[in-house]
């Protein structure tokens, strides 16, 4: 119920304005984000690749109004891989095809995908496509099915969280499309969806085995020691190289597993979020583990 409540406060403009205005609020959010600017995203990149950590990084903002704004987030994509290129960041980026105008037309978004696409295979950086709620599954492979013809650095984002996932990551696995796996952030219907977290923990742990045995470059993105474990256990299972898959998580989540998978000489991407239209996302981490929101709340009560 405080998860439901949580995402569904996520689209409400009312508590974006008292959340972002809010001083303490901004301050705590910069634990799951990294700052406003682009230079803010650079900083946290370096720091983590001192650490060994390699990243990826999102430009924050979605469901845009207008192709302008659709052409701004294209800009704002294209600066971030300029950005990795001039600085030797150990970064590629993730895309949100709404960003891009895929609420306007499928096509626009098709076209501000192929710009980026073609800028990230020039740069040598994966272009790594989010999956957003359930209503945009079709439209989002279907982008980047046609992406994959030219580009073979596009990856996707399947939610283990939804029925049909088995059948899309069996898809991307007969065309050779990297997926990176994680268990869901948005409010759905239990109609589509797993409503219970253990029947989601199952789902994903189902749906490993075949993304490390048949895909061409797994990412596993869970901060669940047992989806770790369970991951490690597949590899050597199906023999797979270490350089030839690697854990993801967020930025400001579960530091202590992060350390110990980057001391165990495994490849970690860390997920980095940077941006001013941080409220949906800050609140879907608030929503994904207790610990997220009594960190949340009791920063906001100190002073």
């Amino acid at each position: 119920m405080l998860k439901a409540t949580l995402l569904k406060a996520a689209g409400s403009a009312s508590l974006k304005r008292l959340v972002t205005r809010n001083p303490v609020a901004r301050r705590v959010a910069g634990r799951f984000i990294a700052g406003d600017t682009l230079d803010d995203a650079e900083r946290a990149i370096r720091t983590l690749n001192d650490r060994g950590v390699s990243v990826a990084l999102d430009y924050l903002g979605e469901n845009t109004e207008s192709e302008a704004q659709a052409h701004e987030s294209t800009g704002a994509y294209l600066a971030a891989l300029d950005r990795i290129q001039e600085g030797g960041l150990d970064a590629n980026i993730s895309v949100k095809l709404t960003a891009m105008g895929l609420d306007l037309r499928q096509e626009l978004a098709l076209e501000e995908a192929t710009r980026v696409a073609a800028r990230g295979k020039e740069v040598g950086a994966m272009v790594g496509v989010d999956m957003e709620s359930n209503v945009y599954v079709d439209r989002t492979l279907d982008i980047v099915e046609a992406l994959k013809g030219s580009y073979d650095n596009v990856g996707v984002c399947l939610q283990a969280y939804l029925y049909r996932t088995r059948d899309d990551l069996d898809r991307l696995n007969r065309v050779g499309v990297p997926v990176r796996l994680v268990k869901g952030a948005y409010q759905e219907p239990p109609e589509v969806a797993y409503p219970q977290k253990a029947s989601v923990d199952g789902a994903f742990a189902r749906l490993l085995d075949s993304l490390v045995q048949a895909n061409p470059y797994p990412m596993v993105a869970t901060h669940d020691p047992a989806l770790v474990r369970l991951t490690k256990t597949l590899v050597a299972k199906h023999r797979r190289d270490r350089d030839t898959f690697e854990f993801q998580m967020l930025y400001g989540v579960r530091r202590d597993l992060q350390e110990e998978v980057v001391a165990e000489g495994y490849r970690l991407r860390v997920y980095v979020p940077y941006g001013t239209q941080w409220f949906p996302y800050f609140m879907r981490r608030l929503a994904e583990r207790p610990a997220n929101l009594y960190f949340f709340a009791s920063n906001l009560v100190k002073r």
